[in-house]
């Protein structure tokens, strides 16, 4: 018993025979970095405001340090926000109040007011800047499942708190903008808390932000109506966005403005053309190539250079030289 081979993807044509073809040729995963981002030089240096910061007025203090309980990107865009406790000064007024880390805080209320909710650790450092020594916070905790409730009264600052580094965040795929986190000062500045807000650092030359006035440095303090008490809501904002504008409320020099600016989609190209063996194309980030009639006509170019072949004899080729042209030449 003859054993026939494994199925081919050739075609023998008048003697002629093909390159084998793929069904399932290999594609993206993940689409390609924005090619026309602009990040200036200037905006990727961490920023240099610490004398205006040791300046401003240091505001309370409990010895509750938070962070946002949310581990993983994935969580922070499907998970409620939440912050958790992450370490209590030693006799400080929290640690008196019994506080523990892992503590999972759920609510606030200060000096009787109504009760309200800590999503973010910028709303929490809020409260402690806002709320005037000898304060007291009724706060719900959740320990290992359970609530409990306990209280404590703020103290003075004797100096500013820690510095926290910005962080940066990128979306390429409805707007093209690269964004950090607002400093203590910027974010005081507008009326947030520390770590609120999102400032542009970066926007691709097809941005429609760009298009819609937004420059280099304004600081994003809403979208879609809602404060952002952490960068992070701006992505949520834009990738959840229904429509094809989002409003934006900016700080730019001390001013508030508002803007209601136009989202998008990435574009797409045509990657490959196959007609065997009359005529194929292919194109990829900055090149592109295309042959016909079994190659004897073949063209290939890119960013910088380009080469024409006829008959596998004839070539031309041309490209940029390592010179500027004089200018008016």
């Amino acid at each position: 018993m003859i054993m026939k081979p494994p199925s081919v993807c050739f075609l023998a044509l008048s003697a002629l025979t093909l390159p084998s073809c793929s069904l399932a040729p290999d594609l993206a995963e993940r689409p390609p970095a924005l090619r026309d981002m602009e990040e200036p030089l200037d905006l990727r240096a961490e920023p240099s405001d610490e004398a205006a910061r040791a300046a401003m007025p240091a505001g309370s203090f409990s010895g509750l340090y938070v962070k946002d309980a949310r581990e993983t990107l994935e969580a922070k865009l499907n998970d409620p926000e939440a912050v958790v406790i992450e370490r209590v000064v030693e006799n400080s007024p929290a640690d008196r109040a019994g506080l523990a880390p892992g503590d999972l805080l759920l609510e606030v209320e200060l000096d009787g007011g109504a009760p309200r909710e800590i999503a973010t650790p910028s709303q929490w450092r809020q409260l402690e800047l806002t709320a005037s020594p000898g304060s007291k916070l009724a706060l719900v905790v959740d320990r290992a499942g359970r609530e409990a409730e306990t209280e404590l009264t703020l103290v003075g600052r004797v100096r500013p708190a820690g510095r926290d580094a910005t962080d940066r965040y990128r979306e390429e795929q409805r707007v093209g903008v690269v964004f950090r986190t607002a400093t203590e000062v910027e974010a005081r500045s507008a009326g947030l808390g520390p770590g609120a807000g999102a400032v542009i650092v970066g926007m691709s030359q097809k941005s429609p932000w760009r298009r819609a006035g937004l420059q280099f440095g304004d600081l994003i303090v809403a979208a879609g109506g809602a404060e952002l008490t952490h960068p992070q809501q701006l992505l949520n904002q834009i990738r959840e966005a229904g429509g094809d504008r989002l409003s934006l409320v900016y700080v730019r020099g001390g001013q508030r403005a508002e803007v209601d600016a136009a989202l998008t989609t990435r574009s797409s190209t045509l990657r490959e053309l196959s007609v065997p063996p009359l005529f194929s194309y292919e194109a990829d980030r900055g090149q592109s190539e295309w042959s016909a009639l079994l190659g004897l006509v073949h063209y290939r170019s890119t960013a910088a250079a380009w080469r024409f072949r006829l008959l596998w004899v004839i070539a031309i080729r041309s490209g940029d030289a390592d010179e500027l042209q004089e200018p008016g030449a």
